[in-house]
Order: structure tokens, then sequence, then C-alpha cells
């Protein structure tokens, strides 16, 4: 037998059982000379062993706001026409209202979900609309900062156009935080199509973003297809994962999809994903939209075999509101049935991030 003594943060195991169990977790530090005098069948030796407690917390006198369980709130949102920015609003704000009504922690929109303001432009080529639409990003990143506040959640706003310093048409959004604050996230690969008609191009910027529920990260639908993007964002402590997504056919919502299911799995987190369904006559290359949002989990015994917490109905405008623990991640990453996160091979290959420092 071996006696544990749970030490601060960390338990130290010393015994006459001379092998470690390394399920457990346990790191072998050296083995212990003349520990049990007298005793032949450990022959006087033992070994010293270290193990983890992944539930200590060290004491603090400060309130401690992060929460283990997280409510996600997925807008499956229709695409419809509406006359101006107002109208646009009192759908959103309505969706906003609804997951806060079902006290959500965060509220994710899909990518270009105000594409439909683009109906006035039609008369301009796709390029030239597409500007035109950016011109309502800044007044719609105020409006969600302001319902962010009012209705107490934390709103991811899809996606929208943006037209840099330089001129340069790109794809971003904002993560509008409850407390008033925002932060942007960009578009890093942009489509074919994407820079054919519209002239998008890539981003550079790939960070964390702090919340209230802890460090999130958020992908527009293509980025999520390069595993490289999420593991560089789990190095930096990234446990939620968002998603939005435009997709026009099934081919495209299965590539997303199934990204951003096996993202989940590699990374030891979760992803959310939220798309746009619907038509949208009378604006250029935005005719059709497929989607079903989902938020997938990784594959173990704490979490579904399947991997998918909850999913919407296909091509149908809802909200999808589901829980998921941050407590299990910790938990998968110390005893999970496989450490996809623990086990790299660094020593063989890295993955860097060129706009900052090394991540692997």
């Amino acid at each position: 037998m071996c006696r544990i003594d749970i030490l601060n943060d960390r338990g130290y195991l010393r015994g006459d059982d001379a092998v470690s169990d390394y399920r457990l977790g346990m790191i072998m530090h050296k083995v212990l000379k003349k520990y049990l005098p007298g005793d032949a069948e450990s022959q006087d030796y033992a070994v010293l062993l270290q193990w983890d407690n992944i539930y200590y917390e060290k004491a603090t006198t400060q309130l401690n706001s992060k929460k283990s369980v997280v409510r996600l709130g997925l807008i499956q949102w229709q695409m419809r026409h509406y006359k101006d920015i107002d109208e646009l609003f009192d759908q959103a704000e309505f969706f906003v209202d609804a997951v806060s009504g079902y006290k959500s922690d965060f509220a994710l929109f899909p990518e270009f979900f105000n594409a439909p303001l683009m109906a006035k432009f039609n008369d301009l080529s796709e390029a030239a609309a597409i500007r035109r639409l950016a011109e309502y990003t800044e007044p719609i990143r105020h409006r969600f900062l302001h319902l962010a506040v009012t209705y107490n959640v934390n709103i991811i706003t899809g996606s929208m156009p943006w037209v840099t310093e330089a001129g340069t048409l790109q794809n971003i959004g904002y993560v509008c935080r409850r407390n008033g604050t925002f932060e942007k996230y960009e578009k890093i690969h942009v489509t074919p199509d994407e820079q054919k008609f519209w002239g998008l191009k890539g981003g550079h910027q790939l960070r964390v973003i702090e919340t209230d529920c802890g460090p999130i990260g958020v992908l527009i639908c293509y980025d999520v297809e390069f595993p490289e993007l999420p593991r560089i964002l789990a190095r930096q402590g990234m446990r939620l994962l968002f998603v939005p997504f435009l997709t026009d056919t099934q081919n495209g919502y299965s590539r997303v999809r199934h990204c951003a299911r096996a993202r989940a799995i590699e990374n030891e987190c979760y992803v959310a994903i939220a798309g746009s369904v619907g038509n949208l006559p009378r604006v250029e290359n935005m005719d059709i939209q497929f989607a079903q949002s989902v938020v997938f989990t990784p594959c173990d015994f704490s979490f579904p075999t399947n991997g998918i917490k909850a999913e919407a109905t296909p091509n149908t405008e809802m909200i999808l509101v589901a829980d998921v623990d941050i407590e299990l991640l910790h938990e998968l990453h110390t005893y999970g049935a496989v450490r996809n996160l623990k086990d790299r091979r660094t020593d063989v290959y890295e993955i860097q991030y060129r706009y900052g420092s090394k991540n692997d």
C-alpha cells in the first residue's frame, strides 16, 4: 500500500510500491534508499512520486468571477429583407433578449448576418456594394455593445466587412462584453470567391479574448478549416471556440461542421458554430444559405459519446441554448483516455504564429 499526502497544490506519494501509474498523472522524482529498514519485500527502497491536485485552488482575497458552467446562446439567423439598420436591429435585439431570458453568458451571431442591408446597393458591383455595407459596421458595433450591457450577455457579433485605414477590405467582428468593453477579431483566410467577387483580404490578428467566463477564441467560418489556428489559441489558454459561419450549400456547411468537430477533439475545448438560413433575393452573391448550428465537445467519458452537446434543426430560424462545463476540460487535460495537448511531440514539430511569439 502507498500513503498519499496532499500538500498545497501538489500531492506527494510515498510508499513501498515502486510502480508508478502514469495514467494517474504521477511524476517519479527519485528512488529513496533505506526508507523502510528491515522491510524484506521492498529491500528498504521506495519511490518518491508527485501527483498534481487539479482541484486545488490557491487561496485569494479577491472575488473569483470565473464560472465553471457556461451557458451558450446560438442564433440561427433567417436572412430576410430589412429596409434599414433600425429594422435589422429590431430582429437582432429580439434574439439577444431571448437568449438573455435563458440567462445565457454568450450570444453568437453568424457571419455576415447584416448582408440584407446590401439590397439597397444592388445597382452597384458586388465589390462596391460590400464596401457600402462596411459603412454600417461601426454603428452595428455600437448598438451591439449597448445590447450587451442592457441584457447582461456577452455578444459575439458574427462578422461584418471593414475598410482599413489603408483601404483594404477585411472581414471582422467584435466580442462585445457585458461590462461595456469590446475586442476585435479578424478573418485570417478568405475564400477564393470572397477574393474574386468582393476583393476581401485576410487579416493577421489571432489571439484569445478574455471574458468573465474565461479566455475564448473566435474564428470566422473558413478559418476553422485550418487546424493551426485553433491550436495556437489553445496554447494561449482558449477553452471556448466560437465560429460564426455563412455557407450556401451543404458541401460548404459539411466542411465547416466536420472541421469544427475535429478542432474540439484536437484542442480539448468546446466549439460553437452558428450560421444563417434561408434565401436572400436581389442581393448578389448572397442568394441562398444552409446551416445547422451546433455545440461540439471532446469525445471522452465525461462528454457525449458523439461529441455533440446540442444542435439546431437544419435550415430553420431558431436559437440554440446549451450549457458547457469548463471544469470537465481541466479533468480531461489531466486524466483523459487520450491527451491531445499533453501528448504533442514538440521535439518533432512546432507551430509558430509569425505575428507573435512561438506558440508550440
